[in-house]
Protein backbone atom coordinates (compact mmCIF):
# COMPACT_ATOMS: atom_id res chain seq x y z
CA UNK A 1 0.00 0.00 0.00
CA UNK A 2 0.74 3.88 -0.48
CA UNK A 3 1.21 4.30 3.10
CA UNK A 4 3.72 1.89 3.58
CA UNK A 5 6.38 3.24 1.05
CA UNK A 6 9.33 5.32 1.83
CA UNK A 7 9.07 4.95 5.80
CA UNK A 8 10.04 1.40 5.23
CA UNK A 9 14.30 1.84 4.38
CA UNK A 10 14.77 4.23 7.75
CA UNK A 11 12.58 1.32 10.25
CA UNK A 12 15.30 0.30 11.92
CA UNK A 13 13.75 0.16 15.02
CA UNK A 14 9.99 0.30 15.71
CA UNK A 15 8.06 0.51 19.22
CA UNK A 16 4.62 -1.68 19.04
CA UNK A 17 1.95 -0.52 21.02
CA UNK A 18 0.17 -3.93 21.90
CA UNK A 19 -3.27 -4.78 22.22
CA UNK A 20 -4.92 -8.06 21.84
CA UNK A 21 -5.03 -11.26 19.70
CA UNK A 22 -2.90 -12.32 16.82
CA UNK A 23 -2.01 -8.85 15.59
CA UNK A 24 1.24 -8.03 17.93
CA UNK A 25 2.93 -11.07 17.26
CA UNK A 26 1.83 -11.01 13.61
CA UNK A 27 3.21 -7.70 13.12
CA UNK A 28 6.11 -8.79 15.10
CA UNK A 29 7.20 -11.35 12.77
CA UNK A 30 6.44 -10.06 9.78
CA UNK A 31 8.91 -7.04 11.34
CA UNK A 32 11.61 -9.11 11.51
CA UNK A 33 11.32 -10.84 8.12
CA UNK A 34 11.32 -7.29 6.55
CA UNK A 35 14.70 -6.88 8.18
CA UNK A 36 13.50 -4.54 11.42
CA UNK A 37 16.75 -4.73 14.05
CA UNK A 38 14.72 -3.94 17.15
CA UNK A 39 11.38 -4.07 18.38
CA UNK A 40 10.10 -2.68 21.71
CA UNK A 41 6.21 -3.46 22.53
CA UNK A 42 4.36 -1.08 24.97
CA UNK A 43 2.30 -4.23 26.76
CA UNK A 44 -1.32 -3.94 28.16
CA UNK A 45 -2.18 -5.77 31.42
CA UNK A 46 -5.17 -8.62 31.00
CA UNK A 47 -5.20 -7.72 27.09
CA UNK A 48 -1.18 -8.35 25.38
CA UNK A 49 -0.53 -12.02 24.81
CA UNK A 50 2.56 -12.44 26.91
CA UNK A 51 3.90 -14.85 23.39
CA UNK A 52 5.07 -11.01 22.15
CA UNK A 53 7.86 -10.97 25.06
CA UNK A 54 9.37 -13.69 22.94
CA UNK A 55 9.14 -12.08 20.01
CA UNK A 56 10.70 -8.12 20.62
CA UNK A 57 13.55 -6.88 21.72
CA UNK A 58 12.48 -5.36 24.98
CA UNK A 59 8.48 -5.51 26.63
CA UNK A 60 7.29 -3.40 29.35
CA UNK A 61 3.62 -3.67 31.18
CA UNK A 62 1.58 -1.06 31.78
CA UNK A 63 -1.98 -0.31 32.61
CA UNK A 64 -4.26 1.26 30.06
CA UNK A 65 -4.41 4.89 30.35
CA UNK A 66 -0.55 5.40 31.44
CA UNK A 67 0.78 7.33 28.15
CA UNK A 68 3.16 9.20 30.02
CA UNK A 69 5.01 5.84 30.61
CA UNK A 70 4.58 4.35 27.14
CA UNK A 71 6.63 7.43 25.92
CA UNK A 72 9.20 7.25 28.71
CA UNK A 73 9.62 3.48 27.61
CA UNK A 74 10.08 4.43 24.06
CA UNK A 75 12.21 7.14 24.33
CA UNK A 76 14.63 5.31 26.64
CA UNK A 77 14.63 2.22 23.86
CA UNK A 78 15.56 5.14 21.07
CA UNK A 79 12.24 4.49 19.57
CA UNK A 80 11.19 7.31 16.77
CA UNK A 81 8.53 5.16 14.85
CA UNK A 82 5.66 3.13 17.00
CA UNK A 83 2.25 1.15 15.65
CA UNK A 84 -0.89 0.14 16.69
CA UNK A 85 -1.60 -3.36 16.85
CA UNK A 86 -4.09 -5.09 18.31
CA UNK A 87 -7.81 -4.39 20.60
CA UNK A 88 -8.26 -3.18 23.74
CA UNK A 89 -11.39 -4.58 25.34
CA UNK A 90 -14.56 -2.48 26.09
CA UNK A 91 -14.17 -3.58 29.45
CA UNK A 92 -10.84 -2.61 30.17
CA UNK A 93 -11.20 0.96 28.79
CA UNK A 94 -14.49 1.03 31.15
CA UNK A 95 -11.64 0.40 34.00
CA UNK A 96 -9.65 2.62 32.55
CA UNK A 97 -7.02 4.73 35.13
CA UNK A 98 -5.39 7.25 33.19
CA UNK A 99 -1.95 9.43 34.01
CA UNK A 100 -2.00 13.02 34.26
CA UNK A 101 -0.79 13.22 30.47
CA UNK A 102 -3.65 11.18 29.54
CA UNK A 103 -6.68 12.81 31.56
CA UNK A 104 -5.16 16.39 29.92
CA UNK A 105 -5.50 14.95 26.53
CA UNK A 106 -8.66 13.85 27.28
CA UNK A 107 -10.06 16.82 28.79
CA UNK A 108 -8.95 18.51 24.99
CA UNK A 109 -11.28 16.83 22.92
CA UNK A 110 -14.83 17.28 22.11
CA UNK A 111 -15.77 14.05 21.07
CA UNK A 112 -14.28 11.06 22.73
CA UNK A 113 -14.68 7.84 20.36
CA UNK A 114 -12.27 5.80 18.82
CA UNK A 115 -10.85 7.97 16.16
CA UNK A 116 -10.84 11.21 18.31
CA UNK A 117 -8.94 9.56 21.29
CA UNK A 118 -6.59 7.59 18.96
CA UNK A 119 -5.87 10.55 16.79
CA UNK A 120 -5.01 12.70 19.95
CA UNK A 121 -2.40 10.06 21.22
CA UNK A 122 -0.78 10.32 17.39
CA UNK A 123 -0.34 13.95 18.46
CA UNK A 124 1.34 13.31 21.81
CA UNK A 125 3.58 10.55 20.63
CA UNK A 126 4.29 13.26 17.65
CA UNK A 127 5.18 15.95 20.13
CA UNK A 128 8.03 13.85 22.03
CA UNK A 129 9.58 12.67 18.49
CA UNK A 130 7.47 9.71 17.73
CA UNK A 131 5.88 8.99 14.76
CA UNK A 132 2.88 6.71 14.52
CA UNK A 133 3.41 4.34 11.63
CA UNK A 134 0.66 3.20 9.33
CA UNK A 135 -0.87 -0.27 11.11
CA UNK A 136 -0.18 -2.19 7.75
CA UNK A 137 3.83 -1.66 7.65
CA UNK A 138 4.88 -5.33 6.29
CA UNK A 139 1.54 -7.19 6.19
CA UNK A 140 0.26 -6.01 2.57
CA UNK A 141 -0.09 -9.94 2.10
CA UNK A 142 -2.63 -10.08 4.57
CA UNK A 143 -4.89 -7.51 2.99
CA UNK A 144 -6.99 -9.56 0.06
CA UNK A 145 -7.79 -8.68 -3.11
CA UNK A 146 -11.20 -7.99 -4.80
CA UNK A 147 -13.09 -11.30 -5.14
CA UNK A 148 -13.59 -14.71 -3.56
CA UNK A 149 -11.21 -15.10 -0.91
CA UNK A 150 -11.65 -18.61 1.15
CA UNK A 151 -14.91 -20.77 1.35
CA UNK A 152 -18.11 -22.05 -0.79
CA UNK A 153 -18.71 -20.06 -3.52
CA UNK A 154 -21.56 -17.24 -3.31
CA UNK A 155 -24.59 -16.91 -5.93
CA UNK A 156 -26.18 -14.16 -7.56
CA UNK A 157 -28.68 -14.05 -4.43
CA UNK A 158 -25.97 -13.75 -1.72
CA UNK A 159 -23.76 -11.48 -3.89
CA UNK A 160 -26.92 -8.83 -4.16
CA UNK A 161 -26.89 -9.24 0.06
CA UNK A 162 -23.46 -8.28 -0.30
CA UNK A 163 -24.05 -5.24 -2.11
CA UNK A 164 -26.65 -4.09 0.27
CA UNK A 165 -24.90 -4.89 3.37
CA UNK A 166 -21.99 -2.90 2.14
CA UNK A 167 -23.78 0.00 1.30
CA UNK A 168 -25.41 -0.29 4.93
CA UNK A 169 -21.94 -0.79 6.57
CA UNK A 170 -20.63 2.32 4.93
CA UNK A 171 -22.98 4.37 6.17
CA UNK A 172 -22.74 2.95 9.60
CA UNK A 173 -18.86 3.50 9.76
CA UNK A 174 -19.35 7.09 8.55
CA UNK A 175 -21.09 7.93 11.63
CA UNK A 176 -18.59 6.52 13.69
CA UNK A 177 -21.13 3.47 15.11
CA UNK A 178 -19.59 0.78 14.13
CA UNK A 179 -17.98 -0.79 10.86
CA UNK A 180 -20.21 -4.37 11.03
CA UNK A 181 -23.11 -5.02 9.67
CA UNK A 182 -25.67 -8.64 9.70
CA UNK A 183 -27.35 -8.47 7.14
CA UNK A 184 -30.09 -11.13 5.15
CA UNK A 185 -32.34 -10.99 2.08
CA UNK A 186 -32.08 -7.34 2.02
CA UNK A 187 -32.84 -6.96 5.88
CA UNK A 188 -30.49 -6.00 8.57
CA UNK A 189 -30.05 -7.83 11.75
CA UNK A 190 -27.69 -6.28 13.32
CA UNK A 191 -25.33 -3.50 13.67
CA UNK A 192 -22.25 -3.45 15.60
CA UNK A 193 -21.53 -0.91 18.35
CA UNK A 194 -19.35 -0.50 21.63
CA UNK A 195 -19.69 -4.58 22.14
CA UNK A 196 -17.36 -5.34 18.88
CA UNK A 197 -17.57 -7.44 16.16
CA UNK A 198 -18.57 -10.88 17.93
CA UNK A 199 -21.20 -9.64 19.83
CA UNK A 200 -22.97 -8.57 16.54
CA UNK A 201 -22.35 -11.92 14.81
CA UNK A 202 -24.24 -13.80 17.44
CA UNK A 203 -26.98 -11.05 17.83
CA UNK A 204 -27.75 -11.20 13.86
CA UNK A 205 -27.17 -14.80 13.67
CA UNK A 206 -29.52 -16.07 16.09
CA UNK A 207 -32.14 -14.19 14.07
CA UNK A 208 -30.96 -15.11 10.18
CA UNK A 209 -31.41 -18.67 11.97
CA UNK A 210 -28.32 -20.15 9.30
CA UNK A 211 -28.42 -18.31 6.43
CA UNK A 212 -27.29 -14.49 7.41
CA UNK A 213 -23.91 -12.75 5.90
CA UNK A 214 -21.47 -10.81 7.78
CA UNK A 215 -20.06 -7.05 6.22
CA UNK A 216 -17.13 -5.44 7.72
CA UNK A 217 -16.00 -2.52 5.95
CA UNK A 218 -13.35 0.37 6.32
CA UNK A 219 -14.55 3.80 7.47
CA UNK A 220 -14.62 6.56 5.07
CA UNK A 221 -11.17 8.41 4.66
CA UNK A 222 -9.57 5.47 7.00
CA UNK A 223 -6.64 6.30 8.89
CA UNK A 224 -4.30 3.45 8.42
CA UNK A 225 -2.71 4.16 11.79
CA UNK A 226 -5.08 2.84 13.75
CA UNK A 227 -8.27 0.58 13.96
CA UNK A 228 -7.82 -1.11 10.70
CA UNK A 229 -10.77 -3.86 10.00
CA UNK A 230 -9.40 -6.96 11.29
CA UNK A 231 -10.67 -10.88 10.22
CA UNK A 232 -8.99 -13.62 12.52
CA UNK A 233 -9.94 -17.71 12.97
CA UNK A 234 -12.43 -16.36 16.16
CA UNK A 235 -14.21 -14.56 13.25
CA UNK A 236 -14.70 -17.42 11.22
CA UNK A 237 -15.68 -19.86 14.68
CA UNK A 238 -18.07 -17.29 15.88
CA UNK A 239 -19.84 -16.65 12.79
CA UNK A 240 -19.89 -20.67 12.26
CA UNK A 241 -21.60 -20.57 15.72
CA UNK A 242 -24.07 -18.28 15.03
CA UNK A 243 -25.01 -19.46 11.98
CA UNK A 244 -23.67 -16.95 10.05
CA UNK A 245 -22.77 -18.62 6.88
CA UNK A 246 -20.76 -15.55 4.71
CA UNK A 247 -18.59 -13.17 5.47
CA UNK A 248 -17.78 -10.38 3.56
CA UNK A 249 -14.81 -7.76 3.64
CA UNK A 250 -13.65 -4.89 2.16
CA UNK A 251 -11.01 -5.89 -0.54
CA UNK A 252 -7.35 -4.60 0.17
CA UNK A 253 -8.65 -2.65 3.46
CA UNK A 254 -9.04 -5.49 5.87
CA UNK A 255 -6.17 -7.34 7.64
CA UNK A 256 -6.80 -11.74 7.46
CA UNK A 257 -4.88 -12.99 10.86
CA UNK A 258 -4.03 -16.03 11.18
CA UNK A 259 -4.40 -16.40 7.53
CA UNK A 260 -3.91 -20.40 7.24
CA UNK A 261 -6.25 -21.23 10.03
CA UNK A 262 -8.93 -19.02 8.44
CA UNK A 263 -8.97 -20.76 5.39
CA UNK A 264 -8.76 -24.05 7.13
CA UNK A 265 -11.36 -22.63 9.23
CA UNK A 266 -13.66 -21.51 6.00
CA UNK A 267 -13.51 -25.09 4.28
CA UNK A 268 -14.27 -26.87 7.37
CA UNK A 269 -17.57 -24.87 8.59
CA UNK A 270 -18.78 -24.16 5.58
CA UNK A 271 -17.95 -20.33 5.87
CA UNK A 272 -17.62 -17.95 2.76
CA UNK A 273 -15.41 -15.74 2.53
CA UNK A 274 -15.24 -12.51 -0.13
CA UNK A 275 -13.02 -9.46 0.00
CA UNK A 276 -15.54 -6.94 -2.32
CA UNK A 277 -14.54 -4.21 -4.57
CA UNK A 278 -15.09 -0.50 -2.55
CA UNK A 279 -17.35 1.04 -5.97
CA UNK A 280 -19.65 -1.93 -4.39
CA UNK A 281 -19.33 -4.01 -8.13
CA UNK A 282 -20.35 -7.37 -7.75
CA UNK A 283 -17.37 -9.44 -8.65
CA UNK A 284 -17.90 -13.11 -10.20
CA UNK A 285 -16.46 -16.28 -9.65
CA UNK A 286 -13.40 -16.88 -11.26
CA UNK A 287 -13.56 -19.44 -14.41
Amino acid sequence: MEANGPQLESLDAVGLIAGNGLYPATFAQAARKAGVAKLAAAAFQDETDPVLEKLVDALEWMRVGQLGKMIRFFKGQGISRAVMVGQIAPKNLFDLRPDVRTLKMLASLKEKNAESIFGAIGKELAKEGIELIPATTFLDDLLPGAGPVFGPKLGEKELEDAAYGFRIAKEVSRLDIGQTVVVKNGTVLAVEAFEGTNEALKRGGTLGRGKAMMVKVSKPNQDLRFDVPVVGPQTIETAAEAGVAAIVVEAKSTLLLGKEEIERLCNEKKVSLYAWETDGAALTEPS
